[in-house]
């Protein structure tokens, strides 16, 4: 079964600054308010304006967002979602979705990282085949029972549950999401994190030292780039090679 990418500790510590996290939040409501602005007739509004609130995103910034894409506020640009997909280092399949209310500026920044660590271009549906559209649940095992929620998620449609270190991972179709989460909040089950993943039918391994860390850098920068929302690949790699990895990069950031 396919697992977290093992860049995903950094990935974390990028995104864990909170301008850029509020920022996703308010792209993504904005993004949905554009067919409706009302959240009691729009699903997916309701659900992206709950999970921004559990994220500790101000009301003000949500009503901005709001305003923003159902056009209230005529100063503002609209935001598109424009996804690129290609081959990263190591021919690992990648995809990097971006939210962004100025295409020229993110297709430029888009370019100059593909350019710096592997090629100068991408195109449409070249990778995302390879991937399954899936929301993941993700629920603290220190705080909640393993065996009950297995048990309990055979009454619902959810497709796939794991115990993976500290959480319990939950992986749901986009279309019984909602009813899935709500299910297990009903229950008095604490949510931790639930996220819309790219999950790939097969993984390409990294063996190399200089492919790994291109593509680890490449994520990097990625991640770092205010219009990314999300990158997604199917590579695996040794945790020794990533550790290998990691100190090298670490011991020379002042030249990278």
């Amino acid at each position: 079964m396919w697992r977290w990418p093992v860049v995903q500790q950094r990935k974390n510590v990028v995104n864990a600054a909170k301008w850029k996290v509020f920022a996703v939040h308010s792209k993504l409501i904005a993004l949905a308010a554009q067919s409706n602005p009302d959240p009691e007739t729009n699903a997916k509004l309701e659900a992206l304006i709950s999970k921004a609130k559990k994220a500790w995103v101000p009301n003000d910034n949500i009503d901005r967002a709001i305003k923003r894409g159902s056009w209230a506020d005529k100063d503002a640009t609209q935001i598109q979602e424009i996804v690129y997909e290609w081959y990263a280092p190591g021919w690992v399949a990648i995809i990097v979705n971006t939210l962004t209310d100025n295409k020229n500026r993110t297709v430029s920044s888009i370019r100059h990282i593909f350019s710096k660590y592997w090629w100068n271009m991408w195109e449409s549906w070249a990778v995302s085949w390879m991937f399954k559209h899936k929301w993941v649940i993700l629920i603290d095992v220190e705080k909640h029972n393993y065996d009950k929620i297995e048990e309990l998620v055979f009454e619902t449609n959810a497709e796939y549950i794991s115990l993976e270190g500290s959480e319990i991972k939950i992986i749901t179709s986009v279309e019984d999401f909602n009813e899935i989460e709500k299910f297990f909040e009903q229950k008095g089950y604490e949510i931790k994190k639930a996220e819309l993943e790219y999950i790939p039918d097969n993984t390409t391994e990294i063996t190399e030292f200089d492919k790994a860390l291109k593509f680890i850098k490449m994520i990097d920068a990625f991640e770092e780039d205010e219009d990314v929302q999300f990158t997604a690949t199917n590579e695996t790699m040794d945790d020794e090679l990533v550790n290998e990895v990691l100190e090298f990069i670490e011991k020379n950031s002042f030249k990278t």
